[in-house]
């Protein structure tokens, strides 16, 4: 115990602070514990030794009472809890540490569901991780319908719930529903669900509203004591859960391909919870919580984690925000469906008026109408109210002159990936609004400084480059052209923030981040097939890592006529190091839409266009040529200053690219792989290994 507590010296303890409350209806007493780290709501509370301390305490001081009803837990306001505290446990070095911080939380969680009393969770805030395995320990528990969060977010980082949630979630509400928290939503970037979606699952045996959370929840549990409320449950151990355990395996194979050991341990967990004892199923979690402590995967994760969560709020190079101009209108050029994904948008973050321009009438209506239907659809779902789906499309109107942006703050272009086109687009823009009027182009690749060479305020042109599809994909390329001012890059970046996106500055360098490192992985894999590797060898070459998808597969998503186009003005800036594959311009010339057919079987005329190589490679060989290709070129784009830093470049990866999280971003991954020498990040900079 001693050695875990210096592992998290620097642990803010949670305090589990105990008062009595008299029920209501004389139901007795209940002794509640309140769970705080005696910081605002900003800062959560979470669970170190200190804090699993604590709480033992608070237990051992009610355990014994013979005055009471029923103990109780709650968090402060906005938070119950949110799991283990990670910093100690990233230091871990040795297993029987890392097996002795699984131990600690179970002995300690477990108590509350073994009191000679009942014990109930008013779940008041946020609960993630441990902070949800604490209330699923308890007898009952209730939820507030304004919660935020809750999750088991564990897998995202590299871990598996290790406190319990693997064997009592499942139980309580089936393996199907348990596993989409478990596994499911952390690989689907770490989604979280709300408080109703906790209650509709049945995680919650009531629900009640934040403003009389507390009370209420009181009320409640007088009620259950004096037999007047009765919870019943469905014995979920007694069904088939074969299937169910099957298919979520199958789904992960298919989404990792064995890369990531965290989701599969969790799975084998839940599987596990059908048959065990309490005793053996806690004790299969500290196993599994240890093996994962000691992995590389863990310190991954938390290195990514750190960059989602903090880098990308705290953008480097970003102007000072209070030179950011207020926006009050939005201007789309263009109607097309990336146009219209990005009026939905900006009318739902920004709540302002959008409008869209386009010289078609018919199009510009199909926009107009794409956006009122997405309205609908979030309508249906419940995310929106009648009224605010009615102000929304108010809020969205189309026009066939660039007039209606004589008012504009804000003019963004999401037109053919054109020089000429955009140059022409924004000298009609520019000569309709006001001389603080932000133009901003969505390009993915051309050049900004070129773009601006003839606008008459070249200053207030920048890239906002965003990825598809605009409304879940987190990352924002916000680019600086040579001509850009702080002003302009200010209010881009509040922008950005508004629309709840992660922004990373970058230099004006052909493709920017993303686009150039995908186009030279995709170069890499298509030049291997041209040389005589066959198609699917190469596809599949990389598998190991567990990226989202094959590189064709990427291909066939973008489209072969945008990645010809990439990679063409890529071969054009820099013709050393990216080529133009024959065989891609043959395919985007037959009109085919990939290598693969609508039941993603290969499609063997698109196969035929890459035959006739004869220097193949096998797939050890196209992963080293890949991977060698893509350190070579980030290191060139730190050099040229394209970002700050690796770490920008690896938050690109993860949030636009779908680098995979357990890789810790794709510098250090070449870091430990022996890849990248010297290392891109200098020591202490990322908490994973080496």
């Amino acid at each position: 115990m001693s050695d875990i507590k210096e592992l998290f010296a620097d642990e803010v303890v949670t305090k589990a602070i105990v008062r009595d409350v008299e029920l209501p209806y004389g139901a007795g007493t209940m002794a509640l514990i309140t769970l705080d780290n005696g910081f605002d709501h900003t800062k959560p509370s979470t669970f170190g030794p200190g804090g699993l301390t604590s709480l033992n305490e608070a237990v051992d001081a009610v355990a014994g009472r013979t005055d009471l009803a029923a103990v109780g837990v709650v968090g402060k306001p906005f938070i119950f809890a949110v799991g283990a505290d990670l910093k100690g446990a990233a230091l871990v070095s040795e297993r029987e540490q890392a097996l002795a911080i699984g131990k600690l939380g179970h002995d300690v969680f477990r108590r509350l569901g073994e009191l000679p009393v009942p014990s109930f969770a008013f779940v008041n805030g946020a609960a993630m991780g441990g902070g949800l395995e604490v209330a699923l320990h308890c007898t009952y528990r209730t939820i507030s319908s304004g919660v935020p969060a809750v999750a088991l977010p564990e897998c995202f980082l590299g871990l598996v719930p290790g406190w319990g949630g693997t064997q009592l979630l499942p139980r309580l509400i089936g393996p199907e529903s348990a596993l989409k928290l478990i596994i499911e939503n952390p690989l689907a970037q770490n989604r979280m669900i709300k408080g109703r979606d906790a209650f509709k699952l049945g995680i919650a045996d009531a629900m009640f509203e934040g403003a009389d959370f507390l009370e209420e929840s009181l009320r409640w549990a007088a009620q259950v004591l004096r037999g007047e409320v009765t919870v019943s449950r469905t014995d979920h151990t007694a069904a088939d859960w074969s299937k169910t355990v099957a298919d979520a395996r199958f789904l992960l194979d298919m989404k990792l391909r064995g890369a990531n050991p965290a989701p599969y341990r969790a799975l084998e967990l839940v599987e596990l919870a059908r048959t065990a004892s309490r005793d053996e199923g806690f004790d299969a979690e500290d196993q599994a919580l240890a093996d994962l402590l000691m992995g590389d995967e863990l310190r991954a994760g938390l290195y990514s984690f750190d960059l989602v969560q903090r880098r990308a709020k705290r953008p480097a190079g970003a102007p000072d925000k209070s030179l950011a101009r207020k926006v009050t209108k939005v201007g789309v050029v263009g109607a097309g469906l990336m146009a219209s994904q990005m009026a939905l948008l900006f009318a739902r973050r920004l709540e302002v008026p959008v409008v869209l321009t386009d010289l078609d009438q018919a199009r510009l209506d199909k926009g107009v109408a794409y956006v009122h239907a997405e309205v609908d659809k979030l309508l249906g779902k419940g995310r929106v109210s009648g009224d605010q789906a009615n102000r929304l499309k108010a809020l969205v109107t189309g026009s066939l002159t660039k007039d209606a942006f004589a008012d504009a703050d804000f003019v963004i272009e999401a037109v053919f990936e054109d020089m000429k086109v955009k140059q022409k687009v924004f000298a009609e823009v520019e000569a309709v609004v006001s001389e603080t009027c932000v133009l901003a182009t969505n390009t993915s690749s051309l050049s900004l400084t070129e773009m601006g060479s003839e606008l008459k305020h070249p200053e207030r042109l920048v890239g906002f480059h965003f990825f598809n599809p605009v409304a879940v994909m987190p990352l924002l390329e916000i680019i600086r052209g040579h001509a850009t001012d702080d002003a302009t890059l200010a209010t881009a970046f509040a922008v950005g923030r508004s629309l709840k996106k992660s922004s990373v500055l970058v230099k004006d360098a052909p493709a920017f981040v993303v686009n150039r490192l995908l186009t030279r992985f995709m170069g890499e894999v298509i030049t291997a097939v041209d040389e005589g590797t066959p198609l699917e060898v190469a596809d599949h070459a990389l598998d190991g890592l567990g990226l989202p998808m094959t590189p064709f597969a990427l291909l066939q998503l973008v489209g072969p006529a945008v990645g010809l186009h990439v990679s063409e003005t890529l071969h054009a800036a820099f013709p050393d190091r990216f080529g133009v594959s024959q065989n891609m311009a043959e395919l985007v010339a037959a009109g085919k839409p990939g290598v693969y057919a609508p039941d993603f079987s290969l499609d063997p005329e698109a196969v035929a266009i890459f035959s006739g190589g004869t220097s193949p490679s096998t797939a050890e060989q196209v992963r080293e040529r890949t991977l060698r290709a893509l350190e070579q070129e980030i290191r060139i784009m730190l050099e040229e200053g394209v970002v700050a830093a690796a770490q920008d470049i690896d938050l690109c990866m993860i949030l636009g690219a779908g680098w995979p999280f357990h890789l810790g971003g794709i510098t250090p991954y070449l870091d430990r792989a022996g890849i990248a020498r010297p290392r891109f990040l200098e020591p202490g900079v990322a908490s994973v290994p080496a």
